[in-house]
C-alpha cells in the first residue's frame, strides 16, 4: 500500500464511522493496522484477485462463553464503544445462524462470523472495502 492509498483508507474509515481518531497504519507488504487512538482494532489487507483491487478489514471480538449471552446487545455495545459511534447496530441474519450483520443506520458495514475454537467463542467482524469506495478521498499526497 502506498501513501496515497493509506490516506484514502484513512479518509474512508473516518467518514464511514464519523470518527476523526481512526487511523490506518501501514505494515509490511499489503497489510495495515487500524487504530482508534492507541487502541488497535484490527488488520486491513489488500486483495488483488481477479484484477480488481479491494480491501478487507478484520477485527476479532472475544466474548463470554456464557451460553445465555445475547450476542446482539453485547456486540452493539462493543462496536459502538470501539468506533465511538452510537449509530452502529448489529442484526441477526434471516437465514443464517453462524453470523450476524453490522450496519451504520441503514448502510451495510459487514458480517460478524461466529467462531468457536478450543471452547472459546469469538466473533470475526469483516468489513469489505471496494476500490470504488475510496473515490472521493484525498487525491494527492499532502
Amino acid at each position: 500500500m502506498d501513501v496515497l492509498e493509506i490516506k484514502k483508507l484513512d479518509a474512508y474509515f473516518r467518514k464511514l464511522f464519523g470518527n476523526p481518531s481512526i487511523r490506518v497504519v501501514p505494515k509490511r507488504g499489503d497489510t495495515a493496522e487500524v487504530f482508534v487512538g492507541e487502541d488497535d482494532l484490527g488488520v486491513l489487507t489488500v486483495d488483488d484477485e481477479d484484477g480488481d483491487r479491494s480491501y478487507n478489514f478484520r477485527m476479532v471480538i472475544q466474548v463470554s462463553n456464557d451460553p445465555s449471552l445475547q450476542p446482539v446487545p453485547v456486540l452493539n455495545t462493543y462496536l459502538r464503544g470501539k468506533f465511538d459511534n452510537e449509530n452502529i447496530r448489529v442484526v441477526t441474519r434471516p437465514k443464517k445462524t453462524d453470523s450476524l450483520e453490522a450496519y451504520i443506520g441503514e448502510e451495510f458495514l459487514g458480517v460478524l462470523f461466529v467462531e468457536t475454537e478450543k471452547g472459546r467463542k469469538s466473533y470475526i467482524f469483516e468489513l469489505p472495502i471496494l476500490d470504488v469506495d475510496l473515490d472521493g478521498g484525498p487525491t494527492e499526497v499532502e
